[in-house]
């Protein structure tokens, strides 16, 4: 076989190893430059898409001892997949990583793969919608018991995890409340039990916070906000050791499987990921700052500003606060969707973590399937509006929000 033969089927040799990094290149220079193969797919320097399913078997197949160091079937192993993976994998400073074909996909392949029929499950009550859905209604049909606390006892997870409990599942910061929880609190409370410990780790990203820093044993991402961070893309991703990961649906028996062209859109995303973070952390900064004093608003979520306990925890655990930032309007519903009608730069539209900015109210989007009562409990305003702010000029921002304010009288 000739060298170009090798290069252009990578199916008839082992998958090369990415480029090291020296330890002192930043995280811009190893989003740009790291899941590179020198001397691969023909020296491009953008990696081009693998559509192929199936791959050519090499001569003596039947003879080979490693069959996961060769390409196969995209089920198994993609090229194109595997350089957003190793970008994720450095960041979140994990060992091994997975993608998905949704954040949902992740986490419930998580579920299944590492609980099984008489284990125990605790989760916050407060955490995305689909999360809680999966938890509440799908695990609970194997026999598995799943125990939601509240985001007050959740400040003591020793007192909330025992010998029964198999994982233990937080956010921080939560959707849609924003509220910070001790990463490190919880994780030695897990280990304390025996227990696994789940970080979302969606809303700060890895340019943020590092819960495997912290102590938890896994992370998981839906790559379809700040990762892909175009609104183009939907994937999902697990982060942790390598023992453990390699229990969570190492084959894709389960089919969530990310396409290759939503993996090339995700590592072409990536790229720009910390310079993205920074302008979404200023935005949320300076329009939390300037919404806290407006009459017509009754209350201002952002990381940290809950109480000293929680930016006490925030600045310990987080770099950047991101740009989410849940605002309940006074006058309830009503006036809150007059509010959104008024806007000029941000759209009313599910889902977060775009160069746009978006804005949702919970109760109708991510937290409908909750009754009203139970939104009530949760502190799920009526007139609460989730903002997920983007790129845009943080003066245009905040001028855009505070004049649709004024207009409400």
């Amino acid at each position: 076989m000739t060298d170009l033969d090798e290069l252009q089927d990578p199916g008839r040799r082992p998958r090369p190893r990415f480029t090291v990094l020296p330890e002192w290149a930043g995280v811009s220079t190893r989003l740009v430059h790291g899941a590179q193969r020198p001397d691969y797919n023909a020296g491009a320097v953008v990696p081009p898409v693998y559509r192929s399913t199936t791959f050519h078997f090499p001569s003596g197949f039947s003879e080979v001892t490693d069959r996961e160091s060769l390409y196969e079937y995209t089920r198994l192993a993609n090229p194109t997949t595997e350089v957003p993976a190793e970008l994720l994998r450095d960041l979140e400073g994990g060992e091994s990583a997975r993608l998905f074909a949704s954040g949902m996909g992740a986490f419930t392949s998580l579920l299944l793969s590492l609980v099984r029929t008489g284990d125990e499950v605790v989760a916050l009550d407060m955490i995305y919608g689909g999360t809680m859905g999966v938890l509440a209604d799908l695990l609970p049909r194997f026999g598995v018991t799943v125990r939601f606390v509240n985001e007050r006892d959740a400040r003591e997870p020793e007192k909330l995890l025992s010998e029964k409990t198999r994982l233990a599942v937080i956010e921080s910061p939560t959707n849609p409340l924003l509220t910070v929880h001790d990463i490190a609190r919880w994780a030695k409370a897990a280990d304390a039990v025996g227990c696994l410990l789940a970080v979302d780790n969606t809303f700060a990203t890895p340019i943020n916070q590092n819960p495997l820093a912290l102590g938890a044993d896994v992370v998981y991402h839906s790559a379809t906000k700040y990762l892909g961070g175009h609104s183009d893309l939907t994937a999902g991703a697990v982060v942790g050791p390598q023992d453990l990961l390699s229990r969570i649906d190492p084959r894709g028996d389960y089919g969530s499987v990310l396409d290759p062209f939503a993996a090339y859109l995700l590592g072409r995303s990536m790229k720009t990921l910390a310079l993205r973070m920074a302008r979404h952390n200023e935005n949320g900064r300076r329009v939390s700052e300037a919404l806290a004093n407006h009459p017509r608003v009754r209350e201002v979520r952002y990381p940290g500003r809950a109480s000293a306990e929680e930016e006490e925890i925030a600045s310990r655990q987080m770099r950047g606060r991101g740009g989410m930032v849940s605002v309940a309007i006074e006058g309830g519903a009503a006036a809150a969707e007059q509010f959104l009608h008024h806007l000029r730069f941000v759209h009313v539209a599910s889902s977060l973590g775009g160069v746009d900015s978006l804005a949702s109210v919970p109760g109708l989007t991510s937290h409908r399937h909750l009754p009203p009562k139970e939104l009530e409990r949760r502190g799920i305003d009526p007139g609460l509006i989730r903002f997920s702010f983007g790129i845009e000029d943080p003066d245009d921002l905040v001028r855009d929000l505070t004049e649709a304010l004024d207009q409400l009288g």
